[in-house]
């Protein structure tokens, strides 16, 4: 029997846990409750208490409670289930997480759920799932589901709610399992609207080669959630293609995706192909949510919902230090592919981003800043010339090659 590990805050959500628990055993599924709560009493029976909880966190149930510092408290406490889930999923005891709450719940379950892999089964039912979630996903396959109302109490409009939650997490553990996948090497890759042709380019020779492709489209999310899978050793290589998430951590646009964004394969040694794909452009919302200190700057409505600005000199400058700076500490083999006759779709000649001066820009403090050691490649190319992506497949292609063969031959 399929068991779900419900991560709860039972000093506040106890009788919703004892519902969700009851549907899931209707459902033919097992269940451990794990107590998070700190503050009051339990209101609920749980599997695992409080107390081994705060202690796994490094702490104990009565020092958090003393010290009354609720921020600390949480954070001991997501790290103790944190702990625990780990081991229960190592033990295969666990087959899904579940959770639901507030701010506090949400913050110690979606901490918990970050921890465990991809594809494995995890929910969060939440009253801040319409909101900004990208602090509780992190880059993960978490699913939320807003709550409508608080989560407080069995009523006419939480009830069905969280009968569905329950039936949906259900219906996750006792699905037929997939059959397995052929074992090929993996390569993650990312791609944006303007320089999908290059990306499919590329996908397409690196199949011919043997090799599962897998895009990531950098929407700030979508960088992190590369970064995070790189980070759990399932990648035999990475074609970056696509860097435009730095332009949007440097300048503000709404698709960061944070400091760390291009560090992930380079810590781990994994081979990488990268290029300077979209950093022509920084990601706003609709064109009415662009800050008014940009107003008078070059902007391109994407769609509806996507407003683009152009990058300068100044701040390519910027970014062809970062990019260089970041791959200069990779310890793992890397080729750079300059595109010198733009970067994206709308920077090539006769389109709205088209700027050689600021391209130059980008490609003189990267040269000025990369390493001896990095491979650099120069091509008289846009980035969607299809002999271009295929020469970045290629060369990524062969950095894996002698990646491995160095390993099996130190």
């Amino acid at each position: 029997m399929p068991t779900v590990l419900l991560i709860g805050t039972l000093d506040t959500k106890g009788r919703e846990y004892a519902f969700v628990r009851d549907r899931l055993h209707l459902s033919g599924v097992d269940t451990l409750v794990l107590d998070a709560g700190v503050l009051g009493a339990p209101t609920g029976v749980a599997d695992i208490g409080n107390d081994e909880v705060a202690r796994a966190g490094g702490s104990t149930l009565a020092a958090l409670r003393a010290a009354h510092d609720r921020g600390d408290a949480v954070a001991t406490m997501a790290r103790g289930a944190t702990a625990i889930a780990r081991r229960l999923l190592e033990d295969r005891r666990i087959d899904g997480a579940f959770a639901l709450g507030g701010t506090g719940g949400t913050t110690i379950a979606s901490h918990v759920m970050r921890a465990l892999p991809v594809g494995f089964p995890k929910l969060i039912l939440s009253t801040v799932a319409a909101g900004d979630t990208r602090p509780y996903l992190g880059g993960n396959d978490i699913t939320l589901m807003y709550s409508v109302v608080d989560v407080a109490g069995i009523n006419s409009v939480s009830r069905p709610i969280l009968a569905n939650a329950a039936a949906a997490v259900a219906g996750m553990v006792t699905a037929v399992p997939l059959p397995s996948s052929p074992d090929k090497p993996v390569v993650a890759a990312t791609m944006f609207g303007v320089t999908t042709p290059a990306v499919d380019a590329a996908r397409a020779r690196l199949e011919e080669l043997g090799y599962e492709v897998l895009v990531f489209h950098c929407t700030g999310v979508g960088g992190m959630s590369m970064e995070k899978l790189v980070e759990s050793g399932t990648v035999a290589g990475v074609l970056d293609l696509t860097t435009t998430e730095l332009a949007d951590e440097l300048v503000g646009g709404v698709f960061s995706a944070g400091p760390t964004r291009l560090t992930a394969a380079g810590r781990a040694g994994i081979p990488q192909a990268v290029s300077f794909g979209a950093l022509d452009m920084v990601n706003f919302g609709p064109r009415e949510t662009v800050p008014p200190g940009f107003a008078e700057r070059r902007l391109h409505t994407h769609n509806a919902t996507v407003t683009l600005m152009r990058t300068t000199p100044g701040e390519n400058t910027e970014l062809g230090r970062r990019l260089a700076e970041r791959l200069n500490a990779a310890t793992g083999p890397v080729s750079v592919h300059l595109p010198l006759r733009g970067v994206s779709a709308i920077d090539c000649a006769g389109e709205p981003f088209h700027d050689p001066e600021a391209d130059k820009a980008l490609f003189t403090a990267f040269d000025e800043t990369i390493a001896e050691h990095v491979t650099v490649l120069r091509r008289n190319a846009v980035i969607n010339d299809p002999d271009f992506a295929v020469e970045m497949a290629d060369a990524l292609h062969d950095n894996i090659q002698s990646h491995t063969s160095g390993r099996k031959n130190p």
